[in-house]
């Protein structure tokens, strides 16, 4: 069978973070290991890269069934995709999925839809796939992609997933409706490490800094193989805070950056958030990674009940923690979490506008400022930040004039569509 896999473009109104990280599709990239393994001819296109409109590549690849991805700010395109499709040939089977149409497949509900895909054992069976064994990621993307994704400072990035789930239970994040958690093997994680040309490589597990046991073991092993890559993760700070001689160990190794959820300026907003860290384990974090030359990303989330004090506030604890990178998230209540039925009533983006769920929209209306002012002050405190003189040489210092300006190109992109949101109001 001829299997076109298609990652889609973000909609024009998303708030996307394409101008200063484009990562490559993983999901799709696990699956055509299987399809190949069962003799399928697959193709994959990479739309956040490609020029050519999705007709293009339909009609010249001829596919007998099209796989596409996404999350939820993607919904509306991956209905249009399916449209497309199905007006070029009706014959053409159209499967959908992700980690929304694992939570959410009724957003998908579509004439022109034929496979809601909640599972990856969901797209085998679509695809009459009889070995559905789990096999390595096929890293042989079209050689036209494969220098061009990077993640912020990290160019010719690669990805790679240890494990599956969260083992937590934050009440804003419904990673624990996707999956329960599994952690592969540390042997089997080596083994595609070695695989992977590129230096960068971003494991996109959604917590990697978890085990303790487990990451001593990748430590050796990766110190025993000498595989020598520069790893970005997801950690939480409370792990961090109680274990720095795992942070040390890994920092020799080539863990250069961590993402990690600082969430809040305050302990009340940390509570209600079910997040079970406290502001004390934030700093102590950010002094570990600091002390082992570890960047530190943070995200915030920002409070629908904030004015502009509670900017300042969170502007002065972002400056007394020394962060130079932070992602500024207004409060989202997701499809698939508690907070989606106690605020479903107080959208003021409906639900079917996906593409403004973007984790940078206000779906809510704020309590104590305009939506307008809201949006005014996300971009003045990222500019306070971003343009503070002490982080503005730290940047130029460790990763170079040239490359410090192309990322801040693509963050004033960013900027733009905010400054957009300032002047319409909504």
């Amino acid at each position: 069978m001829k299997i076109l896999l298609i990652r889609p473009r973000p909609h024009k109104e998303t708030i996307g973070l394409q101008s200063v990280m484009i990562c490559e599709p993983l999901e799709l990239m696990q699956l055509s290991a299987v399809l190949k393994a069962n003799n399928h001819e697959v193709e994959i296109v990479d739309m956040i890269l490609e020029k050519k409109p999705i007709e293009y590549f339909i009609r010249k690849f001829s596919p007998e069934l099209v796989g596409i991805t996404g999350y939820i700010s993607h919904v509306g395109i991956m209905k249009q995709y399916a449209e497309t499709i199905k007006k070029i040939d009706k014959n053409i089977k159209v499967a959908v999925g992700g980690v929304h149409a694992t939570v959410c497949p009724e957003d998908f509900k579509c004439e022109y839809i034929d496979y809601i895909a909640r599972s990856a054992e969901d797209f085998y069976k679509a695809a009459n796939c009889e070995d559905i064994k789990v096999r390595l990621a096929d890293r042989s993307l079209p050689k036209r992609y494969t220098d061009k994704y990077y993640y912020l400072f990290a160019n010719k990035c690669a990805l790679i997933k240890t494990s599956f789930g969260c083992p937590y239970n934050c009440n804003f994040c419904f990673c624990r409706q996707i999956s329960p958690y599994k952690a592969r093997e540390i042997d089997d994680v080596i083994e595609e490490l070695l695989q992977i040309p590129q230096k960068e490589v971003y494991i996109v597990d959604d917590d990697f800094l978890f085990n303790r046991e487990r990451l001593l073991e990748f430590y050796n092993k990766v110190k025993e193989n000498k595989i020598e890559k520069n790893f970005l993760v997801y950690g939480r700070a409370d792990f961090i805070a109680a274990n720095e001689d795992i942070i040390e160990a890994l920092s020799k190794v080539g863990l250069n950056s961590v993402i990690v959820g600082i969430e809040a300026a305050t302990q009340k907003e940390l509570d209600g958030f079910n997040k079970k860290t406290k502001i004390k384990d934030n700093e102590k974090a950010v002094k570990i990674l600091k002390k082992y030359g570890i960047e530190c990303y943070a995200t915030i989330i920002l409070g629908v009940d904030w004015d502009k004090k509670d900017f300042k506030n969170l502007y002065k604890y972002i400056k007394h923690l020394e962060l130079v990178f932070v992602n500024l998230q207004p409060f989202t209540p997701m499809p698939g979490t508690p907070y989606f039925e106690k605020y479903k009533d107080q959208l003021i983006i409906p639900y079917d506008q996906h593409e403004k769920w973007d984790m940078a929209h206000l779906v809510i209306k704020p309590e104590k400022i305009s939506a307008r002012r809201y949006y005014f002050e996300i971009i003045k405190l990222y500019y306070k930040i971003t343009i503070r003189p002490k982080n503005v040489i730290y940047m130029f210092r460790r990763y170079g004039i040239i490359t410090t300006l192309k990322l801040s190109l693509g963050a004033a992109q960013i900027t733009w569509q905010y400054i957009k949101k300032v002047i319409r109001g909504k």
